[in-house]
């Protein structure tokens, strides 16, 4: 295989209950199309990596945002008004209707395991756009298994398989995984995107500064080729 076409791949550490990682998403999502429109012959190869926000979150909480934050950070309904409206602003341009008032607050760890399953068949990146869809559009509640079962039979999985899967040693080992990784890296905050191994990038950036990183591995690529 010529290095023009060995695939770049890219590492996305990510929580499906972070706004600011949907936000990503779609902005890599953009970088990546127009990546291919100039280099169809260069795939990029996105894999999303576990990273839990809250790992003492109950896997599902029955009140508002507004009441979760304001049980377990002390916040005001003014305090978190004013703290959402930075990423509902910065969804919208991202073509995301952020719809706060109906997120569920729950635990993420079997939507990560889920992912992994998703991985392993090749729907990780339709399951990972449901579940964030699911959380932040649609007030689903991810820390519900029926969600998360039917969530994972709409992106191609067998339904009875992904139920079965949510609590299985495997995916929950990968998960575990990718979490030390973050530790071994630095990673503090999501989303953060590894680039081929050589760029480190933090936050919800906008498609052009994903894109240029994209650019620069393939022009290093192909100056030593």
């Amino acid at each position: 295989m010529s290095a023009a076409a060995q695939p770049i791949r890219v590492e996305v550490w990510s929580d499906v209950a972070c706004p600011w990682c949907y936000i990503g998403k779609r902005n890599l999502d953009a970088a990546t199309a127009a990546f291919g429109r100039e280099h169809p012959e260069t795939p990029v190869e996105v894999i999303y990596r576990s990273f839990e926000l809250q790992p003492d979150a109950p896997e599902q909480y029955g009140g508002t945002i507004s009441e979760y934050l304001a049980e377990t950070r002390g916040l005001s309904d003014e305090q978190v008004n004013a703290m959402l409206e930075r990423p509902r602003a910065s969804a919208h341009e991202a073509g995301i209707e952020m719809n706060f008032e109906a997120l569920k607050p729950a635990a993420t760890g079997r939507a990560h395991a889920l992912l992994h399953m998703a991985a392993g068949q090749g729907c990780q990146a339709e399951l990972g756009e449901a579940l964030f869809r699911a959380n932040f559009e649609e007030g689903r509640s991810l820390g519900d298994p029926e969600v998360l079962a039917e969530l994972a039979a709409d992106a191609g999985l067998e339904r009875d398989a992904a139920l079965a899967g949510l609590d299985g040693a495997e995916f929950k080992a990968r998960v575990e995984a990718d979490k030390a990784k973050a530790q071994e890296y630095g990673i503090g905050g999501v989303p953060f995107f590894v680039i081929a191994e050589r760029f480190g990038i933090a936050g919800a950036q906008p498609p052009e500064a994903l894109l240029q990183a994209l650019e620069q591995v393939h022009a290093e690529r192909q100056a030593s080729a």
